[in-house]
């Protein structure tokens, strides 16, 4: 098959490996339909994580059809469209239980290979998925699969960024940072009850998408001012920091009323915090943080792209053949103009 393989870093290629075989009865094998480039990618690309074994398939945003299960699957079969979130979970371990998937004891990260153990990325013709029927979720008639993928991950993120700050019915929110994650928590928060939802951002046009999902776009130098404006002076109830910066941090900091919880899901990179112990305990303020549980936000994402109360659609900027990737890749990590999400077809 094609995939998309990492090769190194700032390096990857387009090239013939070999088709992914079921390897445990629990498994299913999907091939794509629609793959997303996402900027955790980057992360590994750019040399910031420890990257995969050479020549491991990337990817882990995904939606397809299952095309083969194994004898112990019995929730999918060959012909039914599916997501995946962009990591396995078995359903049943402690952390399952307790509404964390993504540090399932069994689960695996997609696109992730090291010292041969792990799991092949879904940038590829298929890919194959582990504790499928725990893992996978099928995909309603009316939503495509460009749509689709954007629920494991991106969708996902966000919800699950507006829900850990605690957007709620009357809310002020301040979203800082309008990728598609960013995005995406701005429609949670509407969908959480939020009374106002602000969305935080530098660049014009994504202000202005921000805007059709029902925020106010704010430039990070005004935003200190409108918030406190719509909020009595007292600041945001709630705040999602969708960057991954300390400029983001401070700036989460600065909007948040007395008792209020800032949610960073943006990955962060450096080995301090900018905002002092000190201050968070001055501010009485919560701050939260960690890897979305996406298996456990699946199927609200799904249902809220069959709504189509949102233009989902439009943060879809680029929809790509795989053979594009090297290209793709290259553009998103110079933060090329008007390159924001995108999806590969196989």
């Amino acid at each position: 098959m094609q995939a998309v393989t990492f090769e190194g870093v700032g390096a990857v290629a387009y090239r013939t490996v070999a088709d992914p075989v079921l390897t445990g009865a629990d498994e299913a094998l999907v091939r794509m339909e629609a793959a997303g480039l996402c900027g955790s990618d980057l992360h590994v690309y750019r040399g910031r994580e420890p990257g995969p074994d050479p020549g491991t398939p990337l990817g882990h945003e995904l939606a397809g059809t299952v095309v083969e299960a194994g004898a112990a699957v019995r929730r999918f079969r060959p012909g039914e469209r599916v997501v995946a979130p962009f990591s396995t979970a078995c359903g049943d371990c402690f952390y399952c239980r307790h509404e964390l998937p993504a540090r399932c004891e069994r689960g695996a990260l997609f696109g992730f290979v090291s010292g041969g153990a792990g799991l092949a990325g879904c940038q590829a013709e298929l890919v194959r998925v582990p504790l499928a029927d725990a893992s996978l979720v099928a995909v309603p008639p009316s939503v495509p699969s460009e749509l689709a993928v954007l629920a494991g991950d991106v969708l996902a993120t966000g919800w699950f960024g507006a829900a850990s700050a605690g957007a709620a019915a009357g809310s002020t929110v301040a979203v800082i940072g309008c990728g598609a994650v960013g995005i995406s928590a701005v429609a949670a928060a509407r969908e959480l009850g939020a009374a106002t939802v602000f969305a935080i951002d530098p660049v014009a046009g994504r202000r202005a998408l921000a805007e059709r999902f029902g925020a106010r776009g704010v430039t990070p130098e005004a935003a200190p001012v409108a918030v406190r404006a719509a909020s009595d002076g007292r600041g945001a109830d709630a705040i999602v920091e969708a960057v991954g910066s300390p400029a983001a941090t401070a700036l989460g900091y600065d909007l948040a009323r007395p008792g209020a919880t800032l949610a960073a899901i943006g990955v962060h990179h450096e080995p301090a915090l900018a905002v002092a112990p000190g201050a968070l305990y001055d501010k009485n303020l919560t701050y939260r943080a960690g890897r979305c549980p996406a298996r456990a936000y699946l199927e609200r994402a799904l249902a809220l792209l069959a709504s189509e109360r949102y233009p989902f659609a439009e943060l879809v900027s680029h929809r790509l053949p795989l053979a594009a990737a090297p290209r793709a890749y290259a553009a998103f990590d110079r933060r090329e103009p008007g390159w924001s999400k995108v999806v590969f077809h196989p």
